[in-house]
């Protein structure tokens, strides 16, 4: 995955201004990207955001505090008014043991995280009033420098469950758990052991979560493309499958999310 990569994002057009950056090289085994998203809303105007997120916690920091937002099973949002800003990381699974001892109790929640030092620095860095990229760019440097000092370096187990992250995100052909433990040349009790401890959903939500995203997009920016041939590519059984992933994850068909998004797509 890239800083450009969009999956996840449900209606781009609606996003404020917003930035991903990459790591430094020493802290690519614990920060996929750094993403900084800043808004100013006219008096009651509300802008809701909504997003299918990766398997995957984030650490954000705003003003009011730090945050720890661990990996979603369903669609979620949240309604931006007046004006603000947030830094946050999206953090690799080798990171996981140095935020959390078990990333299932923060599954579908949002929980304060007392972290004084991060949020001064990066609150420090986003209130200066320079320019738009020297406050993100020093931002992104205080965060980073943050990460280094206070997230434990991957070890082996910790590449492992990066190595798990990359086949999912990676291989659209890889649909099934067993395909991922082959893969990764372990057992199929292994990668669920990796998944339980790292990311705090099963490796077959992850699969899935993946592959809804890339239908999402692939729904999204071409609006001739059939359904059933989403489907078939991206390796759900049918387009009733792919229609029923749809329905429970994100409570609405992929032709009715097509309409949202794609204004005139019919």
């Amino acid at each position: 995955m890239t800083t450009s990569d969009r999956r996840g994002v449900l209606y781009p057009a609606r996003l404020p201004t917003f930035h991903r950056e990459p790591p430094p090289p020493g802290l690519t085994g614990l920060v996929r990207w750094f993403w900084i998203p800043e808004w100013q809303l006219a008096p009651g105007r509300t802008s809701r955001q909504e997003v299918l997120a990766f398997p995957a916690s984030n650490l954000t920091v705003e003003a009011g505090g730090v945050t720890l937002s661990g990996p979603t099973t369903r669609r979620s949002h949240r309604d931006l008014s007046g004006s603000g800003w947030a830094v946050g990381a999206l953090l690799r699974p080798a990171a996981i043991p140095s935020v959390i001892g078990d990333p299932r109790a923060v599954r579908d929640r949002q929980v304060p995280h007392e972290t004084p030092e991060l949020h001064r620095t990066v609150t420090k860095a986003m209130s200066t009033g320079g320019k738009d990229a020297a406050r993100r760019a020093e931002a992104t440097v205080a965060f980073a420098a943050w990460a280094a000092e206070h997230l434990d370096p991957p070890d082996a187990e910790g590449e492992l469950a990066n190595a798990m992250e990359d086949a999912i995100a990676t291989d659209l052909a890889l649909t099934r758990v067993e395909h991922l433990a082959q893969t990764l040349g372990i057992s199929v009790r292994s990668v669920q052991r990796l998944a339980r401890r790292y990311v705090g959903v099963t490796p077959l939500a992850m699969i899935r979560r993946y592959r809804l995203q890339e239908a999402a997009q692939r729904v999204r920016d071409d609006p001739a493309i059939p359904i059933g041939q989403v489907a078939a590519e991206l390796g759900y059984a049918d387009q009733a499958h792919l229609c029923a992933d749809f329905r429970r994850v994100l409570g609405f068909s992929p032709s009715t999310y097509r309409d949202r998004a794609v204004p005139g797509s019919r």
